[in-house]
């Protein structure tokens, strides 16, 4: 049995392995979207970004519904912004460890570490 829902955490994990995905899914925090509306907001090609969405879908992360012609995408359980959440608030403490580490070894940084985390943040958030 905890073989199964190790091998299911791995598989889970696998679909959320690339950051587009990750985009998709926080681009879809504040509601359902078009596929058409999320890739050009995302700036993706219209056969990559299909495929991104294929796999969420595939794995019970992304539902759909239609509405007319248009196929709206939304999260399934929007727990898993809670998952994301947490892992950003662990990107932030291991970051922020090693500028306090770097710091402690007299090695220059370009920037606080409060500011680095929040520059690196937002551009991780972005990209």
């Amino acid at each position: 049995m905890q073989m199964t829902l190790q091998a299911w955490k791995a598989d889970f994990f696998k679909a959320l392995a690339h950051p587009a995905r990750i985009r998709i899914l926080e681009y879809l925090r504040d509601g359902e979207k078009s596929a058409g509306e999320m890739l050009e907001a995302l700036g993706m090609e219209q056969s990559n970004g299909s495929q991104h969405l294929a796999v969420l879908r595939n794995k019970g992360i992304l539902v759909t519904r239609r509405e007319g012609a248009s196929v709206l995408y939304s999260i399934r359980d929007p727990m898993l912004y809670q998952i994301l959440d947490l892992l950003r608030h662990y990107f932030y403490e291991h970051l922020t460890e090693m500028q306090t580490l770097l710091h402690a070894l007299g090695q220059p940084t370009s920037v606080p570490a409060e500011e680095a985390v929040t520059g690196v943040g937002a551009a991780m958030e972005k990209g």
